[in-house]
Parts: structure tokens; C-alpha cells; sequence
């Protein structure tokens, strides 16, 4: 499956009050593995940014003045996500500007709905944390994203910032850990798991981690809830279903 994190920064808000996209980020995930293939571009909205948009991104309007207009990046762009799944958070918002350029420029059969399926991780979020705060910040420090170089928005690092959380959020964190909050300090902190069994490090073995009923449990009902959420397109719920995880 090939995906493509994607975030766009604006001049505003609302494209109907004529608001445009001046910076588009993407990065691209292939089987769940960011490739390190990425697109990004900055681009002359041909109008002024409201102050309040500027407060948050930190663009102006005098940088992105030598800049190219979107006219003249949209093929590239395109091509580049065509035919992806679209990750994004809070889709509506980037997709209404999207298809809003695409429309000033006569190319309604380029909408995003009609080259891309498109996944939003704000109603992913809210499925899985129902009740708390789910916005990109919250979801960093939930599942232990670096996001300390996010002073100011930007289409590229939010875009990779996503990837990140999108990932984990889906399955793929760095440590086993089916509890959360996991130590640091030896190898059953840092699996999370209970019942381990140890063998001889010194004769070339390998430590072997039992998980507890309990955790393999847990583990069902995450894969559940994913396939659930994917819409039955989970293979490990399907290769695991009806049979005892190992």
C-alpha cells in the first residue's frame, strides 16, 4: 500500500472568502515504511495572508513573493499523490483547500476524491481516545512523538510529525508495549510484557518474552479495533483470527 502524509498551510481559513494554500508537505509510506521520498513546496497565493494565519506558520506574504503559483506546480504535485491513500489530519480542512485550487484553475476531474482515497487521522483519534483532546500536540505526547522543533506550523515537519504519530497510533511502535508507560532500565521494562523466561545471554541465546493471557488479549482487541476501523483490511486481525497468538 502506498500512502502519503500530507499537511497544507494557508492564507486563512475559508477558501469560499477567497483563502489559498501556500504550502503543501508530503511524505510518502510504502507498506507502512517511510521511503524517505517526499514532496514539498512553497507557493504565491497571489493575495495577503491574514495576520492570525501568519501568528501560527510564521509565513509572509513579502517571502513567498518570488515563489511559484500553484498553477505552476500543480502537475507535479499531483503526480505525486495520485492514485496514494491520502493520510491527513482533520482531511476536510486541506482537501476543501485542495480541490478549491483545483477548481480555479478548471480542473474539477482532478478533485482529491477522484485520484485519492483519503484516511483522516482526527476521526481515527477520536475513535480510539473518545473524550479527550485529539489534536496533532496531544497525540505527540500520547504515543511519545518528538515534536520539540514544532514552534511554528509547517506543512513538511507536521506532514512528518503525522507519519510518525500515524504509524504508532496504527501499531508500529519502536518498543513492544501493550501497557503504555513503559521504563528504560532492563529488557522487562522495555517490552512491557510479563512473564519472561531467561536464558543465557553469555552462550549466544536470546532472552524469550511470554506474554500473559491477559496481553494476548489485549493484543486481539487492538487488532479488532484497527481492522474494524480499516475496514476489514487488517491482515494480521485476519491471519490471527481464530487462532492462539504465539
Amino acid at each position: 500500500m502506498r500512502q502519503i502524509v500530507l499537511d497544507t498551510e494557508t492564507t486563512g481559513l475559508e477558501p469560499r472568502l477567497g483563502h489559498r494554500i501556500i504550502e503543501i508537505g508530503c511524505v510518502e509510506v510504502i507498506d507502512r515504511r517511510l521511503t524517505g521520498n517526499s514532496y514539498h513546496q512553497y507557493i504565491n497565493p497571489e493575495r495577503e495572508i491574514d495576520e492570525g494565519a501568519v501568528e501560527v506558520h510564521g509565513i509572509t506574504t513579502a517571502f513567498l513573493a518570488d515563489k511559484p503559483r500553484f498553477n505552476d506546480i500543480v502537475d507535479d504535485f499531483l503526480n505525486f499523490i495520485r492514485g496514494a491513500e491520502l493520510v491527513i489530519h482533520n482531511a476536510p480542512f486541506d482537501v476543501g483547500f485542495i480541490d478549491h485550487e483545483l477548481t480555479l484553475l478548471g480542473q474539477p476531474q482532478d478533485h482529491v476524491e477522484n485520484i485519492c482515497s483519503v484516511l483522516d487521522t482526527l476521526v481515527l483519534a477520536r475513535k480510539m481516545h473518545p473524550g479527550q483532546k485529539n489534536n496533532l500536540d496531544a497525540l505527540c505526547k500520547r504515543y511519545d512523538i518528538d515534536n520539540s522543533q514544532r514552534d511554528l506550523h509547517g506543512a513538511l515537519l507536521d506532514a512528518e510529525i503525522l507519519a510518525d504519530t500515524y504509524l504508532a497510533m496504527t501499531g508500529g511502535q519502536t518498543m513492544l508495549s501493550l501497557g503504555g508507560e513503559s521504563g528504560h532500565d532492563d529488557i522487562h521494562n522495555q517490552t512491557g510484557l510479563s512473564n519472561p523466561r531467561t536464558v543465557n545471554i553469555e552462550s549466544g541465546q536470546l532472552r524469550v518474552i511470554c506474554a500473559s493471557e491477559a496481553e494476548l488479549e489485549a493484543h486481539k482487541a487492538r487488532l479488532a479495533t484497527i481492522d474494524d476501523i480499516s475496514g476489514g483490511s487488517c491482515v494480521w486481525f485476519k491471519e490471527n483470527e481464530g487462532k492462539s497468538v504465539n
